[in-house]
């Protein structure tokens, strides 16, 4: 009871304080949502990073155009500072157009497929094998050794269509595709597909990242459509004898050169502490990588460009970084936390945006209960705009080595429901994505920063 009592009395102020210029505040987010709404730049800045520059898969050519298109548009924008900071990263190209088919008996399906990334290649003239449908790695475990050497394993473990938070969905499935080829090479399995991370039933096979544990044979795996998996798990229960091939000729070239790309609007009183908003440059390489992360380095941008165009003066150091390789690495987030560390760079607050461009809703929240108390008082003046769930949820995965040192970390949260839609495919294009859910979100992400800044969360 003496500790909820004394907690209560160190919120309490923090929360006062928050909301002394409530009138003020809410005539300053009005201006930065109608400067966003009616002179924001986020969605061309999106159409040239999509559909001129194209994919930014770790180590392309595609991702160093987008890290000098980035580094442009804000010297463009007369950022006080921008500049890029060198980032190692992995390098793997997928090569030609895969094939994959459903083999029954005499009949040959040709289905949807997609190298999932990292993979090695199948054989030159690709991989035939038996398939053994499971749902779970205990039950691979439980098949052993004698059923599943020299097979295709399938997992067809689909995303929980019940769970309301999508985000909630994919974590229950996509152990599948990260680490399911390991799994099943222990096994003595020689190739590993995997049904495609989303709700819809489509033809839309997705990748996404996988990982080869250690000691265990490296294994070709690939993600094949939800129409493709129905169809083979039916196939499966009327003929067990199915076969199936793929044929995919992906390379793990050795680490290449890349950049993070920062700029900063210096502070005032604070000026050697800092405050990010940010996204990830790199996309997969079969889409234009809209949703996933091109919404969340506009937005990153714009947030920073429509406090600078109303003329706010910072008393931190507000930075908009995008991040390079959070697909298949997190080099570009690891990276930046490590200089900052070095460099005894103090990050009071993080905001990162990685859900895709549709309708902001709120933000999640990491930090201590007085922090969070302290952000979560600030409800009201986001109540307007839509934002009703301030508090429930983490960062993100570009910011969270920031975490142990003593950052602050915010994810923007938009609706999720289509984002499994496009998330990883070829489908994650400009088209799919709003103008006006997007600079809604970006208008979201600068009213975050201002509050952030001119009351702190130390």
């Amino acid at each position: 009871m003496k500790k909820t009592i004394l907690t209560a009395m160190l919120i309490a102020p923090l929360m006062a304080s928050a909301q002394a210029d409530y009138k003020q505040d809410s005539i300053f987010i009005r201006k930065i949502f109608n400067t966003a709404l009616a002179d924001g730049k986020s969605y061309d800045m999106l159409r040239h990073l999509t559909q001129v520059v194209g994919p930014r898969l770790s180590g392309s050519a595609g991702a160093a155009k987008a890290v000098a298109y980035t580094k442009e548009v804000m010297q463009q924008e007369q950022f006080d500072n921008v500049f890029l900071q060198n980032v190692m990263v992995p390098h793997w190209v997928r090569g030609a157009k895969e094939q994959g088919a459903i083999l029954d008996g005499k009949k040959k399906i040709s289905v949807p497929l997609v190298a999932l990334g990292g993979s090695i290649a199948t054989p030159k003239a690709g991989l035939t094998a038996q398939v053994i449908e499971v749902k779970s790695f205990q039950e691979l475990r439980e098949l052993g050794k004698e059923k599943v050497k020299g097979k295709i394993v399938f997992f067809n473990r689909p995303m929980d269509p019940t769970k309301l938070q999508t985000f909630d969905a994919y974590g229950g499935a996509v152990e599948q595709r990260g680490s399911g080829a390991s799994e099943a090479a222990k096994l003595g399995a020689i190739g590993c597909i995997v049904r495609s991370m989303t709700t819809r039933l489509d033809d839309v096979p997705h990748t996404g990242s996988m990982r080869y544990a250690s000691g265990a044979p490296m294994i070709p795996a690939a993600g094949i459509s939800t129409n493709a998996a129905e169809l083979l798990s039916k196939t499966l229960k009327a003929n067990p004898g199915t076969q199936f091939f793929f044929k995919q000729s992906c390379e793990i070239l050795p680490d290449a050169p890349s950049h993070n790309v920062i700029g900063e609007l210096k502070g005032g009183k604070s000026a050697s502490e800092y405050m990010v908003v940010g996204g990830h440059l790199d996309s997969w390489d079969i889409g234009e990588g809209a949703h996933d992360d091109g919404t969340g380095c506009v937005q990153s941008i714009e947030a920073v460009r429509i406090l600078k165009v109303l003329g706010y003066k910072p008393n931190y150091t507000l930075r908009a970084v995008m991040f390079m390789n959070e697909e298949n690495g997190l080099k570009g987030g690891i990276t930046y936390a490590d200089s900052a560390k070095s460099k005894k760079e103090r990050h009071v607050a993080a905001i990162e945006s990685d859900r895709g461009g549709f309708t902001p809703l709120g933000f999640g929240i990491v930090g201590t209960p007085a922090q969070k108390a302290k952000i979560k008082s600030w409800q009201k003046l986001f109540s307007p705009y839509g934002l009703h769930e301030i508090g429930v949820g983490g960062g993100g995965a570009d910011i969270g080595p920031l975490g142990p040192q003593g950052t602050v970390l915010l994810g923007l949260i938009p609706d999720s429901q289509r984002y499994f839609d496009y998330h990883h495919a070829g489908n994650d294009t400009f088209d799919k994505v709003s103008r006006r859910e997007l600079e809604l979100g970006a208008a979201s992400m600068a009213a975050m920063l201002y509050l952030l800044d001119k009351y702190s969360v130390e």
